[in-house]
């Protein structure tokens, strides 16, 4: 039999993913456009003309080269980033900071390097694939994830990992672990019960640490949008925290806050870090002009997005039975349909009323989860929630009742 090439062997692959229907594209923004209810500009400043002008004319103030140049321990630092993590570190009340490219390149930084050869990792269930992708690279003894913000089971894992049963052999326990979580999760909207963790976490007198995500709670919680563990007060109880700058920022990049020795041991370890060119320039001034204007801002548009999430459920109201509006007080809302086919006919028949969400079909989330996903704005107006409400509702009854004859499977 004649061996297939290289390149008709990846035809096929890609080819059984188009018959699934979990083919993934690059597709350009729908036009006309629809009303923005997908993308994770939560606040509105990655359109915001004010902050526009503002970055401009920072930009233009400066003779500074276009791009980096190099890695940051090569010729790509600089004090305006020095500077920056200066501002960003004393923002979040936080010791030290340390920029990235990316919260990926932050994540897989962490939670590679982190847990060492005689630790374990220990992580929400739900947490990024960024983290998973990071622990898989890691070297850490063992890595087990515990149900999803079940702190009971937290505190079990650990007691397993770090102290075990009477006369168990030492030589399976680990001498420290990592602990990964996020502040606000992205498919469920669901706020991680912090407090309660980290007393879990203090429980095994400093061998456990916490690394916290903050990608979607940065600039929707916290006085000034400084994030979830600000908000509760947590900053010197948690080891290390990951704020992004690409989805309520309206910029691009992240930083890594927690200790300078952390700050330190990054700068050596981290691959991501050591091996990327840094941040150009431009994003530089992206990023400090974004917190800026949230310092002026974020009272309104927070107040202004709690609003609106609050309408939002209540038009929304009790769905037909195997529809569910997932708990979620944040502007991350899911409507839960099982079955993948069921999930895309559904957003199908809401874009088709103008309005731009999408599916999130599994193994993304947990088979029989598949649900719409729902991000809401602060530049969302009232009718344009209350509209979007009243479509969902007609396109649940509509997809059920269809279902009930027949869906292909996928």
């Amino acid at each position: 039999m004649q061996q297939k090439t290289f390149e008709e062997q990846l035809l096929g692959i890609v080819a059984r993913r188009r018959q699934r229907s979990l083919l993934r594209t690059t597709p350009l923004p729908p036009s006309p456009p629809l009303i923005d209810f997908s993308s994770n500009d939560y606040l509105g400043l990655a359109h915001n003309p004010h902050l526009h002008d503002r970055f401009l004319s920072a930009l233009q103030k400066s003779s500074h080269a276009l791009g980096s140049t190099g890695s940051r321990l090569l010729n790509g630092n600089s004090r305006e980033a020095l500077s920056l993590e200066t501002f960003l570190a004393d923002f979040h009340n936080a010791s030290d900071a340390l920029l990235f490219n990316s919260g990926y390149d932050a994540n897989l930084s962490l939670l590679s390097t982190l847990p060492q050869p005689d630790s374990a990792v220990v992580y929400d269930e739900l947490v990024h694939a960024s983290m998973h992708d990071g622990i898989k690279l890691g070297r850490a003894k063992y890595a087990k994830k515990f149900k999803h913000n079940n702190v009971d089971a937290l505190r079990d894992l650990l007691t397993e990992l770090l102290v075990g049963k009477q006369g168990q052999d030492e030589g399976t326990l680990c001498k420290t672990a990592v602990v990964a979580v996020e502040s606000l999760y992205s498919m469920d909207g669901d706020i991680a019960p912090l407090e309660e963790i980290v007393q879990v976490v203090e429980e095994f007198d400093g061998r456990a640490c916490l690394v916290v995500d903050e990608a979607h709670s940065t600039g929707v919680f916290g006085s000034q949008g400084r994030g979830l563990v600000c908000a509760l007060g947590l900053e010197s109880r948690v080891y290390a925290r990951l704020h992004t700058f690409g989805k309520a920022i309206g910029s691009h990049g992240a930083v890594v806050l927690g200790s300078p020795t952390l700050r330190e041991y990054l700068v050596n370890y981290a691959r991501p870090l050591v091996y990327s060119t840094m941040i150009s320039y431009h994003g530089l001034v992206a990023i400090r002009c974004s917190y800026e204007y949230l310092m002026e801002e974020a009272v309104r548009l927070q107040t202004r997005m709690t609003e609106l999430v609050q309408v939002f459920r209540q038009a929304v109201g009790p769905l037909p039975p195997g529809a569910t509006l997932l708990p979620s007080d944040s502007m991350i809302q899911g409507i839960v349909l099982a079955g993948n086919a069921r999930v895309v006919a559904l957003a199908t028949r809401v874009q088709a009323k103008g309005f731009d969400v999408r599916p999130i079909r599994s193994p993304t989330v947990p088979k029989g989860t598949e649900r719409l996903r729902v991000c809401l704005h602060a530049h969302n107006t009232r009718q344009e929630v209350l509209a979007l409400a009243a479509a969902i509702r007609w396109a649940v009854e509509e997809v059920i009742g269809r279902s009930l004859v027949a869906l292909p499977k996928l």
